[in-house]
């Protein structure tokens, strides 16, 4: 299995990214997807998630800033995140979920700064 997330990259406060996250050796359809960020000197936190039926989770401070979708027929999945800003900098990581299987990416690094 692996998770190829792109996309990242160093962006001004507002600023827009959009993170794409290419699955293979997987069913991806059956499989929750997820996308996580590491701050700097943080744990690993969920940012945002999408279900195998598309139901949509996001963290407080994100929501109505970032969207995630998927496409099954592509095995990606995409994370839009708009009006970033400082706090939003950090590694992102991809990961697959159907329990017990779970999967992670390699992660990508976004930068919020002027």
């Amino acid at each position: 299995v692996q998770l190829q997330a792109s996309g990242g990259g160093l962006v001004q406060p507002g600023g827009s990214l959009r993170l794409t996250c290419a699955a293979s050796g997987l069913i991806f359809s059956i499989y929750r997807m997820g996308w996580y960020c590491q701050a700097p000197g943080k744990e690993c936190e969920l940012v945002a998630e999408i279900t195998n039926d598309h139901g949509i989770h996001y963290e407080n401070s994100v929501k109505g800033r970032f969207t995630i979708s998927r496409d099954n027929t592509k095995n990606t999945v995409y994370l839009q995140m708009n009006s970033l800003n400082p706090a939003d900098t950090g590694v992102y990581y991809c990961n697959a979920n159907f329990d017990p299987r779970n999967y992670w990416g390699q992660g990508t690094l976004v930068t919020v700064s002027s």
